[in-house]
């Protein structure tokens, strides 16, 4: 609460009570009836006595205070809270001056007539009068109920602090907590758990049930994860289908038992909504702290790490986090591939490697695939398969693409009798910026779009079947034509292959490499290539090692070939040099 003091402009010596003090006494009988219908009561304090005088109708205003406390200034101070002193930190302690009017004073307080009595809320607007001394020694006031304001301030206080929906905890508040019990728990060198506890397929339900029903289910999780609390336990929303629990003095055998208490009590029982019964299944992330999380930064990305693995493993089971030595290591070489993509990009060290995919039965190059590779500061290059993985995983993969598409497009416009293929990233497909980057650039380089074939990987062809199918509209009405790149490592039907109108499939080196050896291989490659060639569409088998292969595949009418028996990928382009020239060192590098 505040304590409002108003100080005079200009000081001067303390004035006595102004002359027609003893007119305003007179006349506070008759405002007596005008305060008594606004719910409200005057009072007159003597500061010297300690004695407080009343309105007449002050028992109608503050209902329940026993009138032996109205009636002195000290015993009426012990029923306020939170601040007892408030009165005189007003008044008493006022470093305002009275030029003659009195100083104007403003509190708001509590008042309690007992332990198991309710508070009353209390505005007191009125002015203090200096004594000859210049000190206090009068004050008038009007008093009056604010019960409705403080509850106001008391939801709105609730709002701000608990969700909405199934009145726990809010983030803020589940995390102010969290770091509460951190801070706890390094004082008093005591332990505590921290779980995560995400309901399945809430998506699933909201798709199936709507929204309505999605929030009935939450309320019931929260409930039921709420009657399987102990006393101190903590429960908040820590997201959509997620809440955080904070167990204290926890050992990680108990973590296991109140982990099962929660996920039978959520999985064992359907939950009965408007929609009809709902079967439910929930994953626990845990981590036990100050054992595996010194801060709230490591207790709250740990957790969800180990929801996120539980998840992965088995919904509706529970995964405690613990070092791992390995996954530390894979984010130390994120971290620094990171740096090095980032960087490269900045300064230019992205490029290009050729692999020729040549004509099965001429060996002649029919088209080259481009393949990233980054030039690292000491000289030597870092492959696709080091760059690429990290960059989708880390949200890179965008800025890669986008140079990449660059550099072919330049490549393709400065030879113009090269034909070169592209890969693509899945989140590039529905990209907006990499489409207007290649619109812009097929505009500014006639017919380079004609001898541009852009690969998918099977795998988002399946998944985005829709979105995939207006990009490969797209991309052919600029003229380019499109691939299937690992064709049959997701066995795409082909009835779906023909929806998306694609020119080329490539068949998943996977079965390619073994057909010298494997019946099942051989017969998987050759079905392959007689259904596409029943649609009109062309393949290119990848991963060819030995004459062997190349030879079946040429039998089976196989139109391209690709892999380690025509050539590896190479920094070298062979359309600018001499076919039969030696190598340089960077290409050999980059093989």
């Amino acid at each position: 609460m505040t304590v409002s003091r108003i100080q005079t402009s200009s000081p001067s010596t303390p004035a006595t009570a102004p002359a027609d003090a003893p007119a305003v006494r007179r006349s506070l009988p008759a405002a007596a009836n005008l305060l008594a219908t606004l719910g409200q009561a005057s009072l007159t304090w003597d500061i010297a006595s300690d004695t407080l005088q009343w309105s007449d109708n002050v028992a109608d205003v503050l209902t329940g205070i026993p009138q032996a406390a109205l009636s002195k200034a000290a015993e009426f101070s012990k029923l306020i809270e939170p601040m007892r002193g408030i009165r005189n930190d007003a008044v008493l302690n006022s470093t305002a001056v009275d030029t003659g009017n009195g100083v104007p004073y403003q509190i708001e307080y509590g008042l309690r007539a007992g332990i198991s009595e309710p508070v009353l809320w209390i505005d007191e607007c009125g002015r203090w009068f200096a004594g000859p001394d210049g000190k206090p020694s009068r004050a008038q006031a009007i008093v009056r109920i604010n019960n409705e304001r403080h509850a106001r301030d008391e939801q709105l206080l609730k709002l701000s602090q608990d969700d909405p929906l199934t009145g726990e905890f809010n983030r803020t508040r589940l995390t102010a907590a969290l770091a509460e019990a951190i801070e706890e728990a390094g004082r008093f060198r005591s332990s505590f758990a921290f779980m995560l506890v995400g309901i399945d397929h809430l998506a699933a339900i909201n798709d199936a049930f709507g929204y309505e029903v999605a929030d009935e289910v939450i309320c019931e999780v929260a409930k039921r994860i709420r009657a399987r609390l102990r006393g101190g336990d903590v429960l908040g929303r820590f997201s959509g289908n997620k809440f955080g629990l904070i167990l204290k003095n926890c050992s990680v055998d108990d973590m296991n038992i109140a982990a099962e208490r929660f996920l039978s009590g959520i999985r064992d029982e359907v939950v009965p909504t408007r929609s009809g019964p709902v079967a439910l299944t929930a994953s626990i992330g845990a981590i036990n702290a100050l054992r595996h999380a010194r801060t709230l930064e490591e207790a709250m990305s740990r957790t969800q790490e180990a929801l996120d693995l539980a998840k992965a493993r088995r919904r509706g089971s529970l995964m405690v986090w613990q070092p791992n030595i390995e996954r530390d290591a894979q984010r130390r070489v994120n971290i620094r591939v990171t740096d090095e993509i980032v960087t490269a990009l900045n300064e230019r060290r992205i490029v290009m490697a050729y692999e020729p995919v040549v004509t099965a039965g001429s060996r002649q190059p029919a088209f080259h695939e481009c393949l990233v590779r980054m030039r690292q500061e000491d000289g030597e290059y870092s492959l696709s398969p080091d760059i690429v993985p990290v960059a989708e995983k880390l949200g890179l993969i965008r800025l890669v693409d986008h140079r990449v598409l660059e550099l072919v497009v330049a490549e393709l416009a400065a030879a113009p009798q090269v034909q070169l293929s592209l890969n693509i990233s899945p989140g590039t497909t529905m990209d907006p910026d990499w489409w207007t980057s290649i619109e812009s650039l097929m505009q500014a380089h006639p017919g380079a779009a004609e001898r541009l074939i852009v690969e998918i990987t099977e795998t988002v062809a399946i998944q985005n079947l829709d979105d995939v199918r207006g990009f490969v509209t797209r991309l052919k009405k600029l003229g380019s034509r499109i691939a299937i790149d690992d064709f049959g490592a997701g066995y795409t039907s082909f009835r779906n292959l023909r929806k998306l109108g694609v020119d080329i499939v490539k068949i998943d080196g996977a079965f390619v490499q073994n057909i010298a050896r494997s019946a099942d291989d051989r017969a998987f490659v050759q079905t392959l290539i007689d259904l596409a060639h029943r649609l009109g569409i062309e393949t290119v088998a990848e991963w060819v090692q030995d004459e062997e292969s190349a030879k079946l595949l040429q039998g089976w009418g196989c139109d391209y070939i690709q892999g380690r028996l025509t050539g590896l990928a190479s920094l070298t382009k062979p359309w600018a040099f001499d076919a039969m020239a030696e190598p340089s060192h960077a290409a050999r590098a980059a093989n």
